[in-house]
């Protein structure tokens, strides 16, 4: 009976073996690719892209070719996803797939593959977990956080005070959002003179209106050639000043071990606990530090100052939405989170300013391992473009995608509604994890702003006059000019917002 189980044994061990042995040698499977354009030597399919609408370009090339098509950036092969289903096909339905990003150079070379935005894999995954349970703690979007919100907003109505209906600059309202960024990832807030909050907002605008530049992209796409141009320098400049700034600000908060304050607090923390991979060393910390301040107070302040040149540009628009403001809060009661449901018309004008401008129109991800999508087979590493401008802008979701039209999220009722292709903070796994502070930041500070003020075009200019032609930046920011705010008497009670 042994030797017949020991035989049925060594049977079994060479089964074993040769099936993974078969396995080994099995090839590949052949990537099947979405159609696209022929690319041209070195330059691949460049010349069909406009430097300064690149997202407008692949939108056109999609009528083409289809919602999933491949384009040649330079040598690299990318797959772009075009419209509502394909877009959300990739980013709901691959779950892992579509987790990472892909390495570009300029990020490699300012984060090294550290912080949240542009890492991949279990590097990425401490941190933005890391993040989402910190804002959640510090009540980011709700109770805490939606006061902290409101007092920023009391300093914000009061420096447009000063101006006294003359024109001010639009970048000022970005202070407020910026200063609510800040004061959660450091545990305080800013003076506006103070020269660190002037210095970094300085320094950030500087950054964002560089990553946009054609050299900038020249070097994403040929870095070798870019770093020989020394293309790259001036922005890894600007982003070591930023670097010295937040040090400064991490060395002046007490030692960790105490109440969590602040997100630098809890990155203390757990870079002080158990972490044996590395994962929160110092270079991380300061990598997640320079990604939050950068992302935090980038998008809201330019989608605030958006939402406030369109009513400008609009004036029937602001009109209906301070006429329901004064309907529903009255005059002097400063608006709170809950009153979303109650103001409908505000609500749908918000969300149509942030579909209307489509302010960050992509950001790759790429395949981690050999994945279908949309019935074709991408090998591991492809770096795939979810056209996120496509979504908002797609012929079969909006009535009128290309015009500004609040009754895009109103039923016939004048009901809020919502809008499964409205995406603007992306979707699954890599969504925005400052979603829910956002909506409910942009919501008190665009409220509280057009109870208090009626916002006009400077003297001898009319609503047609205000330009909103995006401004070259690595976000469709609006291009810097002035408005006025001109007081109104059912303005927000300052006192009740203390």
């Amino acid at each position: 009976m042994a030797p017949l189980l020991l035989g049925l044994l060594g049977l079994l061990g060479l089964w074993v073996l040769l099936r993974a042995h078969a396995r080994a040698r099995a090839p590949c499977p052949v990537p099947r690719w979405p159609p696209g354009p022929r690319p041209l030597p070195l330059i691949g399919n460049l010349h069909l892209l406009r430097v300064s609408q690149q997202e407008r370009s692949l939108m056109e090339l999609s009528e083409q070719y289809g919602p999933v098509f491949t384009v040649h950036l330079g040598g690299q092969k990318t797959v772009v996803l075009t419209g509502y289903e394909a877009v959300r096909e990739a980013l709901v339905g691959t779950g892992q797939e579509l987790a990472d990003r892909p390495p570009i150079p300029i990020f490699q070379l300012i984060q090294g593959g550290r912080g949240i935005f542009f890492s991949s894999g279990p590097r990425w995954k401490a941190a933005r977990q890391l993040a989402v349970r910190t804002l959640h703690g510090l009540g980011a979007g709700r109770g805490p956080g939606a006061d902290q919100v409101l007092r920023e907003l009391r300093c914000l109505l009061g420096q447009l005070d000063q101006y006294g209906g003359r024109p001010f600059p639009l970048a000022l309202l970005g202070w407020a959002p910026s200063n609510v960024t800040f004061t959660l990832l450091f545990g305080q807030r800013f003076d506006y003179r103070d020269p660190v909050f002037v210095s970094l907002l300085g320094l950030i605008d500087d950054v964002m209106v560089l990553l946009g530049t054609p050299g900038l992209q020249l070097f994403n796409i040929y870095p070798r050639l870019g770093a020989l141009l020394q293309l790259h320098r001036p922005v890894l400049r600007k982003i070591d000043e930023v670097r010295a700034i937040l040090r400064a600000l991490l060395e002046a908060r007490p030692p960790g071990g105490g109440p969590v304050h602040s997100y630098v607090d809890a990155l203390r923390q757990q870079g002080q606990g158990t972490d044996p991979d590395g994962l929160f060393s110092e270079a991380n910390v300061v990598a997640c530090v320079l990604d939050m301040v950068m992302a935090g107070t980038e998008t809201t302040s330019a989608t605030l100052q958006w939402a406030a040149l369109l009513m400008g540009r609009h004036p029937s628009v602001q009109d209906r939405v301070q006429e329901e403001l004064d309907r529903v809060l009255g005059p002097g009661r400063p608006p709170r989170p809950e009153d979303q449901r109650a103001l409908p018309y505000t609500n749908a004008v918000l969300h149509e300013v942030q579909r209307f401008i489509t302010l960050l129109p992509h950001v790759p991800r790429c395949t981690a391992g050999t994945t279908r999508l949309g019935g074709y087979l991408l090998p591991k590493g492809t770096p795939v473009v979810p056209l996120l401008s496509s979504v908002l802008l797609d012929k079969t979701q909006w009535e009128t995608p290309g015009q500004f039209n609040p009754g895009h999220f109103l039923d016939a009722e004048g009901h809020f509604v919502k809008r499964e292709a409205f995406l603007p903070f992306s979707a699954g796994r890599r969504v925005c994890l400052g979603e829910s502070l956002a909506r409910t930041e942009l919501f008190l500070l665009f409220a509280g702003l057009l109870q208090s003020f009626r916002l006009q075009p400077p003297p001898g200019l009319g609503p047609a006059g205000l330009r909103t032609v995006p401004a070259p930046a690595f976000t469709m920011r609006p291009p810097a000019q002035v408005l006025c705010a001109v007081p109104r008497p059912q303005g927000t009670d300052r006192g009740g917002l203390a």
